[in-house]
């Protein structure tokens, strides 16, 4: 039980309250609609995070593209979380799924990074935006190793997964925005929120940019 509830005198445990909120029919039910955001490239390379123990910030980037649903029609986000601390490092939205969508995203994480650590892993799917040659580019700039998982097989890269499920269950992203202005400011405020004030029952409850601050501090010293 995390100090913050504790220190309210609540008892509940997360699987209790699930139950509860179930049986009351409280529970946001997710989604079920599949659209395809990536199509397979011809590229290969091995899955370096399968054999890696994370144990620092900036030692293995997790990344995925997933969909939004506008009036317009449809915008693709990309995420860059960090597996050490799931902060999001970077994203990106826009209404194609051409490379240069994950190019932005690359860059704005690479942005919050001070001294980048050579060797930093970047590990998705083989998607062709992943394989494209601009991006392996951007990554051996940075002395940024790919990895990929199998293809078709999402448990490969299950951590991505679970952040884009995150952010559309719990911030509201799965909803049919009016604009695609409507939809950027969504996605900017759920970033936020999951980074700054979000408890991660995997980080002891701590949040994301908190944990990642602190671990920072501490591969630093």
């Amino acid at each position: 039980m995390p100090a913050q509830l504790t220190g309210t005198a609540i008892t509940i445990g997360r699987d209790r309250l699930f139950a509860l909120l179930n049986r009351h029919e409280l529970l946001v039910p997710p989604l079920r609609r599949g659209y395809r955001t990536t199509w397979p490239g011809t590229w290969r390379c091995p899955n370096l995070l399968a054999e890696t123990v994370v144990v620092r910030p900036n030692q293995a980037w997790v990344s995925d593209i997933t969909y939004l649903a506008t009036a317009d029609g449809f915008r693709y986000l990309v995420l860059i979380t960090d597996v050490f601390s799931r902060r999001i490092m970077g994203y990106d939205l826009s209404a194609s799924l051409c490379v240069e969508g994950l190019s932005r995203a690359l860059a704005m994480a690479v942005r919050q990074v001070k001294t980048l650590p050579p060797g930093l892993i970047f590990h998705s799917d083989h998607g062709s935006q992943y394989t494209a040659q601009a991006i392996r580019d951007q990554l051996a700039q940075h002395q940024i190793r790919s990895s990929m998982g199998e293809v078709g097989n999402c448990y490969d890269n299950a951590l991505a997964e679970r952040i884009n499920g995150i952010l559309k269950i719990e911030y509201g992203l799965d909803h049919l925005f009016v604009a695609e202005a409507q939809a950027h400011q969504a996605v900017a405020q759920a970033v936020f929120l999951y980074n700054f004030k979000r408890p991660h029952l995997a980080l002891n409850y701590q949040k994301p940019a908190h944990f990642y601050d602190q671990h920072l501090r501490l591969t630093c010293d």
